[in-house]
């Protein structure tokens, strides 16, 4: 009744103003649906973050079908890693096969370097895998396979591998005692040899890591090529996953187990605990004398080959940095972790 007695004019302006009263509680309901809505889908991003910000967040490696490549330079303490392998492979469920080329060559021809790559490539009943032998650098790149291999390798101070070779040529070592060597008999030093200029202690003979980092280009077997030096540095640093030192061995095992633990799980302790850290030893070998010494330092392949050995061992280094912090008088895993964040869309 008390509406009605109100004057149209005013009666109209009253019913503008329920409408827009209607209208902006309308609004306000619709707000607070949304405002519940998104704090929902907040609370789901926010806990997808925190799951993916956990290391158990992070895919496992599919590593069934990984082959690694150990193209072993000889004298560099290969015998003693390959032993390692061989103990693990049956645990950690990887293959490890030898590479024995007619011989003892290093550089494969061309036919046998394309069935090398094919074969390592589609010999699925063998993966995953560790393949090692005495040869040079293979590019897979070359002969039209997709699958890459991880190589991987030891290199040594190249006075300190060319005199082990030396004596293991007239003495042999503990790991096959028995086995008479080509020099067999021989009882001159490696000092006399470098004194009367002998072709066994010749420093030409060093060339060798160099030429097993360079690969299969004719440059790489001359002794002395500057250009093999650049090439094997080159495929050190963009073919190789990771390369160590004789003189580091352990620290090498160590960063295989924590970089590929599908394939080193427990190395280093096994490698530590068992009789693998010097498997094979040349036997009677006599240190040179400073005097061979700055005598073999002199030439331009030990300077070459020295350079090499150098430039792995600071990327072996810097890789151990990154990778390896001491823990109780040892090396152990950083433990480093990485995330994905805003990933879109969402």
């Amino acid at each position: 009744m008390v509406f009605r007695t109100v004057a149209p004019r005013m009666r109209f302006i009253i019913i503008i103003l329920c409408f827009v009263i209607f209208i902006f509680y309308f609004e306000m309901r619709i707000m607070k649906i949304e405002d519940g809505k998104q704090l929902a889908v907040a609370r789901i991003q926010l806990r997808e973050v925190d799951q993916r910000r956990g290391s158990s967040y992070l895919p496992n490696i599919n590593t069934r079908d990984l082959v690694v490549i150990y193209n072993r330079v000889p004298k560099t303490g290969s015998t003693s890693f390959v032993g390692v392998a061989y103990d693990l492979c049956k645990q950690n469920g990887f293959h490890v096969l030898h590479i024995n080329i007619t011989g003892n060559m290093h550089a494969l021809s061309l036919k046998n370097q394309f069935q090398f790559v094919w074969n390592v490539s589609h010999w699925n009943a063998m993966k995953p895998a560790l393949y090692h032998g005495h040869l040079a650098f293979v590019d897979f790149a070359q002969f039209g396979v997709s699958q890459r291999p991880l190589y991987i390798n030891l290199i040594r101070k190249p006075l300190d591998r060319l005199v082990s070779y030396y004596y293991f040529l007239r003495h042999g070592d503990n790991f096959r005692p028995h086995l008479i060597r080509r020099k067999h008999g021989n009882k001159m030093s490696f000092d006399e040899c470098v004194k009367l200029r002998q072709a066994d202690c010749d420093p030409e003979n060093m060339w060798l890591q160099i030429p097993f980092f360079c690969g299969h280009a004719a440059e790489c077997w001359i002794p002395g090529n500057e250009w093999a030096l650049a090439e094997a540095k080159k495929n050190l640093v963009n073919h190789y996953f990771l390369v160590g030192v004789t003189e580091e061995l352990g620290d090498f095992i160590k960063l295989l187990e924590v970089a590929l633990p599908s394939f080193f799980h427990g190395a280093s302790l096994h490698y530590e605990t068992s009789n693998r850290s010097h498997l094979r030893r040349t036997s009677q070998k006599v240190d040179p004398l400073p005097e061979t010494v700055a005598q073999i330092q002199k030439s331009h392949v030990w300077k070459m080959e020295n350079e090499l050995y150098v430039y792995a061992l600071e990327q072996f280094h810097y890789a151990k940095k990154r990778t390896l912090t001491t823990k109780d008088g040892g090396m152990a895993d950083k433990n480093q972790q990485f995330m994905y964040e805003k990933i879109r869309p969402k």
